[in-house]
């Protein structure tokens, strides 16, 4: 099948674009789009492949679905685009990483200069109804990100993942924990932070990680 992609990610997906799951999720999808309001906009469903091949990935940060609010989801996990209200989960974010890091707190939610700085913001599904969480759950995306973090997981070392919650930390079997770092914690929504994001320091342990095997810090 042919996908409008990041051609780094096509040679390294090919294989799922062409088993039957793929074709069964393009074809739920399609009619989706064409039958109901749906989120991200079409062209923003592959945004965080797109923003940061894998040759790139220094930072995997992984989300549940998009947000269904309008005009909220831009095809970035935790991400909004400029002049839309911090979600909850994204105003914990950036607390944390100012108690974290000493950074202020940012002006607005788009979080573009995070993926090109090499931070893949990858939602383990990437489409959802409007206003309706998880609509698009047990389709196909989570076995296509699944495959996703496997295949980078195999093809790259010293990267950082960010597992927040427990349905982001399932993915980390995934995950070659040898060569790469896996952070753990609760997750940023209001209802767990306090449980063990708040004070979880990920993002000053992913950039001493980084700074420990030669690459370049990220900007939070």
């Amino acid at each position: 099948m042919n996908v409008r992609i990041n051609e780094e990610w096509r040679r390294l997906l090919q294989d799922e674009f062409d088993k039957p799951y793929f074709e069964r999720l393009v074809e739920f999808v399609r009619h989706e789009y064409a039958t109901t309001t749906v989120f991200p906009a079409g062209g923003n469903i592959f945004r965080a492949l797109d923003l940061c091949p894998p040759s790139e990935v220094k930072v995997v940060i992984i989300g549940q679905d998009p947000y269904h609010g309008e005009g909220q989801a831009n095809g970035l996990c935790f991400s909004v685009n400029e002049g839309v209200a911090f979600p909850p989960s994204l105003r914990n974010i950036f607390k944390e990483i100012a108690s974290d890091t000493g950074a202020p707190l940012p002006t607005d939610g788009n979080l573009e200069r995070w993926a090109r700085q090499g931070v893949l913001l990858l939602n383990a599904t990437l489409t959802v109804r409007a206003h309706q969480a998880a609509s698009h759950a047990g389709k196909g995306w989570e076995e296509f990100t699944d495959a996703i973090v496997a295949a980078l997981s195999s093809t790259r070392r010293d990267v950082v993942y960010m597992l927040w919650g427990a349905y982001a930390q399932r993915k980390g079997a995934r995950i070659d924990a040898t060569h790469n770092l896996i952070l753990k914690a609760a997750h940023p929504s209001p209802l767990s932070a306090y449980n063990g994001f708040f004070g979880c320091r990920h993002f000053s342990q992913a950039n001493a990680y980084l700074a420990a095997h030669n690459l370049t810090p990220i900007e939070w």
